[in-house]
């Protein structure tokens, strides 16, 4: 039996502090899921509990992207692990609120990992538009009541 033991820390250290850069981080991270990015782009405007997350994410896209609350928390978890989130110490007064309800916020890592998928999905949308394929898009928006 050998007196020596390799020991393999692959990117961790003994306290479990990441020892990638950001940069590398960012990068494993995205391509987001729909459901990750709505999540995060609800949390830029400010702290928010899951039920809170569900409203706005169905009230910015007019109904048309509504969350679970398995999808919700479950991202949620991926979110907290991967500390694009975190949970809020500060709590409302509980007369105010419901001392059950979780708050969170969106990191400075996650602003910037919600801010290079909003770079890469408009990107994307150049490139179709370059194809022609948004050509239909402003009578799409005129019917939903938007504009260009």
């Amino acid at each position: 039996m050998s007196r020596y033991a390799i020991v393999w820390v692959d990117r961790y250290d003994v306290q479990g502090a990441d020892l990638k850069s950001d940069a590398e981080r960012l990068q494993e991270l995205i391509p987001l899921t729909p459901p990750v990015f709505h999540i995060l782009m609800a949390l830029a405007d400010g702290e928010k509990h899951g039920y809170a997350i569900i409203r706005e994410v169905e009230r910015r896209t007019d109904g048309q992207v509504r969350l679970g609350s398995g999808t919700l928390y479950a991202a949620i978890k991926r979110l907290l692990s991967s500390r694009l989130i975190e949970e809020c110490e500060e709590r409302p007064a509980p007369e105010a609120d419901d001392e059950r309800r979780r708050y969170y916020r969106i990191t400075g890592f996650g602003l910037q990992v919600a801010e290079a998928e909003a770079r890469r999905l408009a990107q994307l949308v150049q490139l179709a538009g370059e194809k022609n394929l948004l050509a239909q898009l402003p009578s799409i928006l005129q019917s939903r009541g938007e504009s260009k």
